[in-house]
């Protein structure tokens, strides 16, 4: 009876980490642009009002110059940085409850004369136990999560003649099915390429484009799924199971500066250009099938910042005017919130989230300042703000009730203040 007593205990112990792990899964920020890729936080929370002396840090480490994101799963955070000295990229992993550094790998890179060179750009991608990255110049690797241990490594630029954008690779690894898909100009014919997740063997490639430095988006439309991505030359949508080409627009951009993931809501994709502006895309029956909707080159010219949609309304920060609401279906100007987001630059910047089903935002500016904010077709409405890193492009992770950020000195996790 006793042991029976004990297997009985030790299988309801079993089971409820076991509960335990799945609901603190569906809070992570695994990946580029949150749980379902798209700048939501699905569990977030509106926050109570920040403290007038700041908000709380737990803790604050060292970390080398990048512009990586930063990814939090199963109690560890992930990002990735540079060592100038040695020329080297490393990938860190840390407790997301201390801050303790639990694992990390680093391999040579040479930047060469790579423009704003000083880190890598991909933020990780965390699934099933693995963690896939990829550097600045082309070195694709597979971690076991937990140990840091390689499972396997790609330097794609000297197998597979990668070529290298001025700005360096940038788009996150995209997991598909049992294949990582990647954005890195493989020579020739590899504007995108998929490769085995378990074993690193390439499975496809497609494209004779350039690499930009979008991260594309997975789809499912109508009961069909599809990869679609922008290069510096077009608009396109492949099959992520064989990489054939569906459609392609062309939109050719200046110094392939094609650079935020694509907008993609209903029947709509949207991307949105430093110099040539923006372009609406309408589905057609299938994903298959797509045509040009509407551009536009006045008020709609985002650079490094996602696009934000909700309600038939999309929202995007301008190099002129700042932050922009418009209307999804004709690009209709809706107001401009005057740079009052973050400050005009000239390379403006701000990483921004929704909240749950609410209609709040939290985002990162450029400055390193958090911010608390409404976005309605009535009006930007800033409910609070506080300087919570340095100057930064990098992607925060939220999760956990936490904000996970990063600048080129310091990696932070701040405590948000409990709310509703």
């Amino acid at each position: 009876m006793r042991m029976a007593g004990n297997r009985l205990y030790g299988l309801m112990a079993l089971l409820l980490i076991w509960a335990a792990s799945v609901r603190a899964s569906a809070d992570d920020w695994p990946r580029w642009r949150g749980p379902l890729a798209n700048g939501h936080w699905p569990t977030g929370r509106i926050p109570g009002r920040f403290p007038e002396g700041g908000l709380k840090v737990a803790w604050r480490v060292d970390i080398g110059p990048g512009f990586s994101g930063v990814a939090v799963a199963a109690g560890r955070v992930y990002t990735m940085e540079r060592r100038e000295s040695r020329k080297e990229e490393r990938i860190v992993c840390r407790s997301a409850e201390t801050g303790k550094l639990l694992w990390e790998y680093a391999y040579r890179a040479d930047y060469g004369d790579m423009d704003h060179g000083k880190g890598p750009r991909a933020t990780p991608t965390v699934h099933e136990g693995r963690v896939y990255t990829l550097g600045a110049v082309g070195h694709l690797c597979c971690f076991d999560a937990a140990t840091g241990f390689v499972i396997w490594k790609r330097d794609l630029r000297k197998e597979l003649g990668a070529r290298v954008p001025t700005w360096g690779f940038s788009a996150s690894p995209v997991l598909y099915g049992d294949t990582v898909i990647v954005h890195t100009a493989l020579q020739p014919g590899g504007c995108y390429a998929a490769f085995d997740r378990r074993t690193g063997k390439e499975r496809w490639r497609s494209g004779d484009d350039p690499a930009g430095y979008a991260t594309p988006v997975l789809v499912r439309y109508r009961g069909t799924e599809g990869l679609i991505g922008w290069t510096p030359e077009h608009v396109l949508c492949l099959d992520p199971r064989s990489g054939r080409i569906y459609w392609r627009i062309p939109y050719k951009v200046t110094y392939g500066v094609s650079i935020a993931m694509p907008l993609v809501v209903d029947d709509w994709v949207f991307v949105s250009g430093y110099w040539e502006g923006s372009k609406a895309i309408r589905l057609g029956k299938t994903v298959q099938q797509a045509e040009l909707a509407w551009e536009e080159n006045r008020y709609l010219r985002g650079l490094m910042a996602q696009p934000l949609y909700k309600d038939g309304y999309g929202y995007l920060l301008d190099k002129r005017h700042g932050l922009i609401c418009f209307e999804l279906a004709t690009g209709k100007k809706i107001w401009s919130d005057n740079h009052r987001l973050t400050p005009r630059e000239r390379n403006p910047q701000a990483t921004m989230v929704w909240l749950g089903k609410t209609d709040h935002i939290l985002a990162l500016n450029a400055r390193g300042e958090l911010v608390h904010a409404r976005l309605t077709p009535d009006g930007y409405d800033e409910i609070d703000r506080a300087a919570i890193v340095g100057k930064t492009w990098a992607h925060p992770a939220y999760a956990h009730g936490a904000v996970y950020a990063r600048d080129d000195r310091q990696l932070v996790k701040v405590l948000l203040p409990r709310g509703r």
